[in-house]
């Protein structure tokens, strides 16, 4: 519904210099680059345009602002002193999660149509812009089907739920629901991310398990189920705990929420189960290897977030800079705020296709394909993260104090930035991954090298770095040099995609800043490079 505008007079001065309410933004219309990028790697355009359209609404972007102002609420008690073990959640968080699940969010990829993990991926892209924290477990939610396909008559009640294009948040059985959404809880307190030293114990009872014990990080308390790892006879087991049982609730018992630095709409809590139901996914003693499959999924959306963050800051810069002066010129308008932008410009449309790269091999059934998604969807979240709390500081910086206020995105996207960099491996952990993958899978190690000589012979200052590259590690790296390994390797994927399918302008200053030297370590600190180009490509 369209507004009257607010006074621009008042007592004491008048309003001028500042940008008008922005009100809608097409997500799919602005960005140039997505478009690009879903034609040629098999996205569904026909299903992203409406959903970018929608988020991109006024009234969308208000309500998410409403998810994050109201955070959830802990409701452990009712008032006769039962336990609910329950997360109260706003409206506009309602709102939020019924748009993407009926939009297709965790569907789209298991419903046998082409394209549907790089349409998934746009949207966790579209998504992240305008209320990231409902992402969590819609994420969680999609990369369950795979790893529930260990156990198939367990994923024949729940996979039909997973996948429905709905959202059905009553604490009711998974019977008597349309739609169920499912979360995880991994994380015990004396191993972080070292999962073999879990503690939880799980105890054989007829066809089902109960499980006793601690868990440091459960993701999104309200979904239906979890899937989870506990310490059964035969070692370290998958096990997926139903939330809520026919006439009764589970025994997970919510200890506290976590207050987060950001992913404030969404709930992550601390739990503990005491002789809970578990029905156990996958053989007893091969728990990693299960709940590999969720995990390697989760990560495709942990490599797209930070790009739909960083998209965001860029469009709420470029906003204010064509709306403000300052020394009788239009911010845009003055050449370091142009380099400044332009370089961040080059980080986004990087990171978005080398994600949406990664996506396409996530859809093919090919060795090939499955050995890319591993080794690429590594590289994209280790660089894409590394990337993001800089792009969204340095969007801020550009707004000036106002980037600092709560009234903009930008606190927001700041607080969310460092998220995805530490969900599902930190900066350490997928670079030894990537070590690990390298070494044991000789067909990732090729199907890399073939997508990097892809550009080869088109400029030379690419050639020039490939080949040093090769030069400095002709073998793997010793483990102290696995970041700068793995971040030239990024850098290196990124730009043999913009030389292929990006205009001159933007592989141009790509290559010349992130291979060759000619620029510094800080954003806008290189030379000169065609910046009216890159930024009328950037919307």
């Amino acid at each position: 519904m369209a507004k009257l505008p607010a006074r621009d007079r008042v007592a004491t001065h008048e309003v001028t210099n500042q940008p008008p309410a922005e009100g809608d933004r097409d997500l799919w219309a602005c960005d140039s680059v997505l478009r690009e990028a879903i034609a040629r790697e098999g996205g569904r355009a026909e299903t992203l345009s409406p959903y970018a359209a929608t988020l991109g609404l006024a009234e969308t972007r208000e309500t998410g602002r409403a998810a994050n102002e109201h955070p959830p609420e802990l409701k452990l008690f009712d008032r006769a002193g039962r336990r609910l073990d329950e997360v109260s959640f706003h409206p506009a968080y309602h709102r939020m999660m019924t748009l993407s699940a009926e939009a297709g969010y965790a569907a789209l990829p298991w419903d046998s149509a082409a394209g549907g993990h790089v349409s998934h991926a746009a949207m966790v892209y579209l998504a992240s812009q305008v209320e990231p924290g409902h992402c969590c477990p819609l994420t969680m939610t999609y990369a369950a089907t795979p790893a529930l396909r260990a156990a198939p008559e367990i994923a024949s009640d729940w996979v039909p739920r997973l996948t429905a294009r709905a959202y059905d948040p009553r604490p009711l059985p998974l019977a008597r629901k349309s739609a169920a959404t499912l979360g995880m809880a991994m994380t015990e307190k004396q191993g972080g991310s070292d999962v073999r030293a879990n503690a939880t114990v799980a105890e054989r009872e007829g066809d089902h398990y109960r499980l006793t014990g601690h868990k440091w990080f459960c993701s999104a308390p309200m979904s239906d189920g979890f899937l989870t790892l506990a310490q059964a006879p035969e070692g370290l087991t998958c096990f997926l705990v139903p939330r809520w049982l026919e006439g009764s609730r589970n025994a997970i018992q919510i200890q506290r929420l976590k207050d987060k630095l950001g992913n404030r709409s969404n709930a992550s809590a601390e739990i503990e189960y005491d002789n809970t139901l578990a029905l156990r996914i996958g053989d007893e003693g091969h728990g990693v290897r299960t709940i590999i499959e969720m995990v390697h999924h989760t990560r495709l959306d942990t490599a797209m977030a930070p790009a739909g963050l960083m998209r965001a800051a860029l469009c709420e810069a470029l906003y204010w800079t064509r709306h403000r002066s300052a020394f009788q010129r239009r911010l845009i308008d003055q050449p370091l705020m142009q380099a400044v932008l332009a370089d961040l410009a080059l980080d986004v449309e990087a990171a978005l296709v080398l994600g949406l790269r990664v996506a396409r091999a996530f859809d093919g059934d090919s060795p090939e394909d499955r050995a890319f998604a591993r080794i690429g969807v590594a590289l994209a979240k280790f660089h894409s993260n590394k990337r993001a709390p800089l792009v969204t500081y340095e969007a801020m910086e550009a707004l000036g104090g106002m980037g600092y206020v709560e009234d903009t995105p930008l606190p927001l996207l700041y607080r969310e930035a460092p998220l995805n960099g530490i969900w599902e491996g930190s900066g350490n952990v997928i670079c030894l991954d990537i070590l690990r993958t390298l070494a044991k899978e000789p067909l990732a190690a090729e199907t890399l090298r073939a997508e990097l000589q892809a550009a080869t012979g088109s400029d030379p200052r690419y050639d020039a770095a490939l080949k040093a590259h090769l030069a400095r590690w002709p073998a793997l790296p010793p483990e102290a040099e696995a970041r700068w390994f793995a971040e030239r390797l990024a850098l290196l994927l990124q730009a043999s995609l913009l030389i292929r399918h990006a205009p001159g302008a933007v592989s141009d200053a790509f290559t010349a800043t992130r291979l060759a030297g000619e620029a510094g370590r800080i954003a806008g600190a290189m030379g000169a490079c065609d910046s009216a180009a890159i930024l009328a490509r950037a919307g």
